[in-house]
């Protein structure tokens, strides 16, 4: 009985080896593909994000107009107030 229970788990243990090898290659297959996919998707997104994000900040520069004259008025005044800038002193040598 024992000689049988041995070659059944000496059975078991070899078809999970075999299964656990298969296992391995296709995570590894898998993550390969992953990887190459990832890249991809980097490429196209990065992309199409240069093409279309110029549209979109186009498209929304109205909404942002009352900002950006807000912040060119304040700038304006910053600049107008501030005084000359006083020359440097001379050095003697």
């Amino acid at each position: 009985m024992s000689v049988l229970l041995m070659l059944f788990v000496g059975l078991w243990l070899a078809v999970a080896l075999v299964g656990a090898v298969f296992k391995l290659t296709f995570v590894l297959i898998g993550g390969l593909f992953h990887l190459i996919g990832a890249v991809l998707g980097l490429v196209f997104g990065g992309l199409a994000l240069m093409i279309i994000a110029p549209v979109i900040a186009l498209a929304l520069l109205p909404l942002f107009f009352p900002l950006l004259l807000l912040v060119a008025i304040v700038w304006a005044i910053a600049r107008a107030s501030r005084r000359p800038a006083e020359p440097a002193p001379a050095t003697v040598r």
